[in-house]
């Protein structure tokens, strides 16, 4: 119990931004219909914008993985393992909602019910059509986020840093995970309810890997450094 209190202490702003977002969008998804939440949503385009959201989003495809090889060389083996294992049981929970609900992407749906409308696209970026929800790189984007702040602060907290830093950290983390996953809704990959699933997967399987290893943080194989002489 007091380890889970110093955890949630220590990532309280990740955490509440993050859960203060998941609120208010699965509040207004109550109320706004879901094609007029996404006309809302997307319909702020310009050219600086779409050359960033069409390149920003892609960090999602390659940069977690990058991540969590780079933390098990060079960190310890076992936050490199917990990163590992959340990226992968993420992704897979995400895939099997895929397939399970097999929903249409926005071009699709609009296409079929609202045919009128269209939808503002970008340049280069290539348009897919169904597998709609969950939105995987909003997963990835907040699992991610998340498992970095919890490896930064507690690192930061071990070293007796400033805990400004701290929280510096965790609000860049933030911003960063959920300009991932509004980039999804700007490039018409997805509708805000599949971000919404993308947000609550990511965040829940991201405490679930942490609950599984914060058991072992205290053994020798979890602090060992391939690049240390000898255990920490």
């Amino acid at each position: 119990m007091t380890r889970m209190r110093t955890f949630l202490k220590q990532n309280a702003v990740f955490l509440s931004l993050s859960l203060i977002l998941f609120i208010v969008l699965g509040l207004v998804l109550l109320f706004v219909p879901k094609g007029e939440l996404h006309l809302w949503l997307c319909d702020r385009h310009a050219p600086a914008r779409d050359i960033f959201y069409r390149y920003y989003t892609r960090i999602a495809e390659w940069f977690p993985y990058v991540i969590c090889v780079l933390v098990l060389l060079f960190g310890r083996v076992g936050d490199g393992v917990m990163a590992s294992a959340c990226m992968i049981v993420s992704s897979l929970t995400t895939q099997l909602f895929k397939y399970l609900v097999a929903a249409p992407r926005p071009l699709t749906w609009f296409a079929e019910n609202m045919p009128d409308v269209q939808l503002p696209l970008v340049e280069g970026v290539r348009m897919n059509y169904y597998l709609s929800f969950p939105s995987g790189h909003t997963t990835s984007f907040f699992a991610l986020a998340f498992v970095l702040s919890v490896i930064v602060t507690k690192s930061l907290y071990a070293n007796n840093s400033n805990r400004i830093c701290s929280v510096a950290v965790q609000l860049l983390l933030f911003i960063a995970a959920a300009l991932g996953a509004y980039s999804r809704i700007y490039l018409s990959q997805h509708f805000a309810l599949d971000v919404f699933a993308g947000i609550g997967i990511g965040l829940s399987v991201s405490l679930l890997c942490y609950a599984v290893f914060a058991h072992y943080s205290e053994q020798n194989w979890y602090n060992y450094h391939f690049f240390a002489k000898k255990m920490k």
